[in-house]
């Protein structure tokens, strides 16, 4: 299917048809028997300035469509258009000349702070270093810059100096977001970059990157396994499981009103109490399937509680809702589906009070 923005603005991400085959080598000659399908046809769009979080389980593609956009991957097949001063260029059939150029407008966040800073290096070099290799600047306006930065992520040009095992956690992610921001993209990749830290630092980070974003207008691919933390950040939710798009919606109707059993169950997942206890809530069992040799028909039969005979043998495309063009899913039953959503209508009416 070919990709719709469904906010109707300016196109800044265009992905169609994304495969993202690794091969399985065996033998004494080293040949190809299979291969992992990490992603596996793949389309949607991002506009400019929007946050959309990508989310699912461990496996299911999410951390491999970053890699292949920053192109650390060469995809398969399938196009990632990004747009630039003279129109959309597809970035997956660039050679590492050309890229070079649009690696200054795309950049990534990565999940672990202690292992993506070089311990050797001072935290000023390891923001300067981007713009070394750009050749931006002269010594003395790297330096500025480098200070203006520490100043930006909340940390202070007194850090200018310290190794990162002299930072905390927060500290050392806030040096990521300082470096991935030194040479001004316009679309950075966050892949998890939260997960590794305290629940009071994460606050304080997302924090950081909903004001980055306002005060520099930047676009965010945000990408989670926790739902709450997505639902703070994100205007869309993009649903994935075993290299597909189950579901992709605006953040607050995947919450009202959830059209997938994979979003039903991920929802389920996050703890909730109710009333002094906690919510009866459905648990997703078993594990997900090996994506060498994905499930035939929906990809999520094998774990769906409301499977039929239909989601064994015929792929569910991603299609819009007649009720909702902004909703997309993936499930042969939508129609006849009622999900439990996260939000009770109780909880719902507070929220809408609470907007008012």
């Amino acid at each position: 299917m070919r990709p719709v923005n469904p906010n109707g603005s300016d196109t800044i991400l265009a992905i169609e048809d994304l495969r993202q085959y690794f091969p399985i080598k065996a033998g004494l000659l080293q040949k190809t028997v299979a291969h992992v399908k990490a992603v596996d046809g793949v389309s949607f769009t991002v506009a400019s300035g929007e946050t959309v979080g990508l989310v699912g389980e461990s496996g299911s593609g999410k951390t491999t469509i970053g890699r292949c956009i920053v192109r650390l991957y060469k995809p398969t097949d399938g196009s990632i258009h990004f747009s630039m001063t003279d129109g959309m260029v597809d970035i997956a059939q660039l050679n590492r000349n050309e890229l070079q150029p649009i690696r200054r407008d795309i950049q990534m966040l990565f999940q672990d702070p202690n292992s993506s800073l070089n311990a050797r290096m001072r935290i000023g070099d390891i923001i300067a270093e981007p713009l070394e290799i750009h050749g931006i600047g002269t010594r003395e306006e790297r330096r500025a810059r480098v200070n203006k930065l520490l100043d930006q992520v909340g940390l202070g040009a007194d850090m200018h100096n310290r190794f990162p095992h002299q930072l905390s956690g927060g500290q050392r992610q806030r040096v990521g977001v300082a470096r991935a921001l030194s040479i001004e993209p316009r679309l950075v990749v966050c892949d998890e970059p939260v997960s590794a830290l305290d629940v009071s630092v994460q606050a304080q980070v997302l924090n950081l990157l909903a004001d980055l974003q306002q005060e520099l207008g930047l676009t965010y691919i945000f990408i989670a396994h926790d739902l709450s933390v997505v639902e703070y950040i994100s205007d869309r939710v993009m649903v994935m499981y075993l290299g597909k798009l189950m579901e992709t919606a605006p953040t607050r109707k995947i919450f009202e009103r959830p059209t997938h059993p994979y979003t039903e169950a991920l929802l389920n997942s996050i703890p909730k109490r109710v009333r002094g206890g906690h919510r009866k809530r459905f648990v997703l069992t078993g594990d997900i399937p090996s994506p060498v040799n994905p499930p035939s028909g929906c990809v999520f039969h094998t774990r769906c509680q409301y499977a039929k005979d239909i989601c064994k043998t015929e792929t569910p495309a991603l299609r819009a809702l007649p009720t909702d063009p902004q909703t997309q899913v993936a499930c042969h039953l939508v129609e006849e589906l009622s999900l439990q959503p996260y939000y009770t209508a109780d909880e719902l009416r507070n929220l809408e009070a609470d907007h008012v």
